[in-house]
């Protein structure tokens, strides 16, 4: 059996590459099997202005969407197992304020399991954000704004209205949540890594979330957890070796979505030579997170590729696919 370091050397020759032309300022790759064997390497810098510091295996990255599967989809499916919620049930059964002045919308239908599995017709993008910065306010006006039903797409909403739900049935916003061991909702700017220059927050953002909406609301479902490789390979392992409840991150609710996660796909971020029994999902900041049940192992590539801007190539895809070739070659 190739040892996990082998698997690693392999991938990293990728992440060097795409750190030497200058298109990711720096990384993190880490790989776990399931005897708890694991190997990581960090390279480049974690952050490039207006100072430069140096990427290492301890760097605390933003996890962006992988804050959707790490945490909201982790404790909705709990909720379910324990009875607390149905997932066929609407979401008016934990929010049923939502949309109360038209009781006859479709979205008042929407229920937990098509938000898990991204089977809903909110639009792929929306600007929360630009709709002021009261927390309180922004929530309200979320759960009233009328949205044309379009066809079924990725979506952020989902996973902020999942997050509403949480924080009704906790009676408390997100970020007073635990976020679970190893993870947080910001990072000492000392050893986190930068992520954008932001032109709405005027300053380099290193150690608090860099997704727009969640900062707005001061916490959401979709986006705002931090970790470390360590963090999230721990997370990983732990999904290796778990049984029961845990097999609806791995039912499929359509042809590339689970509960909560991806399925394999032509020209999927995971590459074309995983198993037909391995989820997935990435973060916009240049994170992503794989587990292959049937090898026995997972892999994380953590990448600041979103400093000091979103606004260029930075060749995310090609390359988590191309580390995920390189870690499944053997």
């Amino acid at each position: 059996m190739t040892s996990v370091a082998t698997k690693l050397d392999s991938a990293f020759v990728h992440l060097e590459a795409a750190i030497q032309s200058g298109r990711i300022p720096g990384g993190v790759l880490g790989i776990v099997d399931s005897s708890g064997n694991r190997a990581v390497r960090a390279i480049g810098q974690a952050q490039t202005t207006p100072t430069a510091r140096p990427m290492t295996e301890e760097t605390w990255f933003d996890l962006a969407s992988l804050t959707k599967v790490i945490f909201t989809n982790e404790r909705i499916l709990a909720l379910a197992e324990a009875g607390r919620i149905d997932l066929d049930a609407p979401l008016i059964s934990i929010i049923p304020d939502y949309r109360h002045y038209n009781l006859d919308n479709w979205e008042r239908k929407i229920t937990f399991r098509q938000c898990l599995g991204h089977q809903t017709p909110y639009p792929a993008v929306f600007p929360l954000y630009t709709y002021g910065r009261d927390p309180d306010l922004l929530r309200t006006f979320l759960l009233q704004h009328e949205f044309p039903a379009g066809p079924a797409v990725y979506s952020d909403i989902n996973f902020i209205l999942l997050g509403i739900a949480l924080e009704r049935i906790a009676g408390k916003w997100i970020r007073d949540m635990d976020p679970g061991p190893g993870f947080a909702w910001s990072a000492d700017q000392m050893t986190a890594a930068a992520t954008e220059d932001c032109y709405w927050r005027h300053r380099v953002l290193v150690g608090e979330v860099h997704d727009d909406n969640c900062s707005a609301l001061q916490g959401a479902g979709n986006a705002g957890l931090f970790g470390t490789v360590s963090s999230v390979l721990d997370f990983a392992f732990g999904k290796l070796v778990a049984a029961g409840p845990e097999a609806l991150i791995r039912t499929a609710l359509s042809s590339r979505r689970t509960h909560g996660w991806e399925l394999p796909y032509e020209g999927w971020s995971g590459g074309e030579l995983n198993s037909k029994e391995t989820i997935g999902h990435t973060g916009f900041t240049g994170t992503g997170i794989w587990i292959d049940f049937e090898r026995g192992h997972a892999w994380t590539l953590l990448t600041n590729r979103v400093h000091p801007t979103r606004h260029f190539d930075s060749g995310i895809l090609p390359l988590r696919r191309a580390v995920g070739d390189a870690i499944n070659a053997f």
